[in-house]
């Protein structure tokens, strides 16, 4: 379980129209309830007239009630202010289906803070279209699954092979899709399937260097800013709501292989905030961009 759910082992989001008394009628019905409130985070958004929140509690007295009436008795009031909200347990471990192809970094350091309890998450499987990784997954204790993709990638095989790669989701419960440089583009209907819990890394050049070797690119323009990003999967390729982002300054003495060190190590520690932002619940997509509660 993560670390802070031993204080804090409930969180509710919500999102609603912007009208007073919704942090009133919230922290009321918690107090009312035996419960108490751990951390509380929200943003009016003016441009769109809407109303976020994330609240983290703990029971603090005999009335605290079990999970499913604590749900029942807030609908009222998810109701009453037209509210878009999830009341999460946040003992229970988060199911993390990882997607790679060849480039295994990503990989390690996600498998290394679930394995080390930094990262409190379950590894049920990990989807690859190559072999390459199947060792050290299967050293680790984790099915690997090989899906690969033959031919032409708009044939039927492209679908057969989707469709493989989302019954491995189904079968293992999975909360979140991880892609960890899987380099393959999902079809508009995976995508849908996946809406909202599937999360991608990629280099910061995008669209600047497409292709084979995007950082020896770089460096051939002389890039002083290298970084990564960590979005949303949606139709839109490498253009979904932004969760994370990190860069590192670079100069003339780097070499090529310098820059894919450095940029690796980024995107890295990108994707692991992100995947802790949201198994943490602490992000919610409005349209095509994101609010994290940090």
């Amino acid at each position: 379980m993560p670390p802070s759910a031993l204080h804090s082992p409930y969180v509710l989001v919500l999102t609603c129209p912007d009208v007073k008394g919704v942090v009133a009628a919230v922290s009321s019905y918690l107090a009312d309830n035996d419960a108490s409130i751990t951390e509380s985070n929200h943003f009016n958004d003016q441009l769109n007239n809407s109303f976020s929140m994330r609240t983290a509690f703990r029971p603090d007295g005999p009335g605290f009630p079990d999970l499913e009436s604590l749900r029942q008795g807030f609908q009222l009031i998810a109701r009453r202010f037209r509210m878009d909200w999830q009341l999460v347990d946040m003992t229970v471990k988060p199911k993390v289906v990882i997607a790679v192809s060849k480039f295994g970094h990503c990989l390690y350091d996600l498998l290394h803070r679930a394995r080390s309890g930094s990262l409190p998450i379950d590894i049920p499987a990990v989807i690859s279209n190559h072999d390459d990784m199947r060792s050290f997954v299967e050293w680790s204790g984790i099915p690997y699954h090989h899906l690969p993709v033959k031919g032409d990638p708009m044939k039927r095989d492209k679908a057969a092979q989707e469709a493989a790669f989302m019954d491995v989701v189904k079968q293992t419960g999975a909360d979140l899709v991880v892609l960890a440089r899987y380099m393959q583009i999902l079809s508009a209907d995976l995508c849908g399937q996946l809406s909202g819990r599937c999360i991608n890394i990629h280099h910061s050049f995008l669209p600047s260097f497409k292709g084979a070797k995007p950082y020896h690119q770089a460096h051939a323009r002389g890039v002083k800013l290298i970084g990564a990003t960590a979005h949303y999967v949606t139709t839109d390729l490498d253009e979904g709501p932004i969760i994370e982002q990190g860069i590192e300054r670079v100069d003339h003495t780097k070499t090529p292989e310098d820059l894919v060190d450095i940029g690796r190590d980024i995107e890295c520690a990108v994707l692991a905030r992100a995947v802790r932002w949201h198994i943490e619940r602490r992000i919610l997509v409005t349209g095509q961009k994101t609010i994290v509660f940090s």
